[in-house]
Formats: C-alpha cells, structure tokens, sequence
C-alpha cells in the first residue's frame, strides 16, 4: 500500500511535536484516548486519522488542530 503524502505529513507532524514536548506514544495516546498502536501507526502512516482522532490528538499536544495539517 503506498502511503499518501497528506498521512505522511501529518504523522511526522505529531511524532516532531510529541517528541518536542517530551512525550512517548504511550502518554500521547493516554492523554488523547486512544491506542498506543494507533499513534505508531499515525505517526508512520500506516493508518488513516479519523477527524475526531486527529482533534483528539492536536488538544492533546495542546495544539490547534490545524496545526497537524
């Protein structure tokens, strides 16, 4: 499956910011409610971020959501 580059920019996008916060995949996900696994596979773009998991996610890392766009 090749990935799309919109997966590609958004996953690198919440692992630089994850990563400038200091946080693991396990906290992210903790923090947002949502799998450990499913951060992984956000963060490689191995999966398609849901809407509501991509708010999840940017309130989580105290971000706007536009801001992983």
């Amino acid at each position: 499956m090749k990935k799309s580059k919109i997966n590609i920019k958004i996953g690198n996008k919440i692992r630089e910011i994850r990563q400038s916060k200091g946080l693991s995949q396990e906290q992210l996900a903790e923090i947002a409610e949502v799998h450990r696994t499913y951060i992984g596979m956000i963060e490689r773009a191995e999966k398609n971020i849901t809407l509501v998991s991509l708010e999840k996610i940017a309130k989580a890392l105290g971000v706007e959501t536009k801001d992983l766009l």
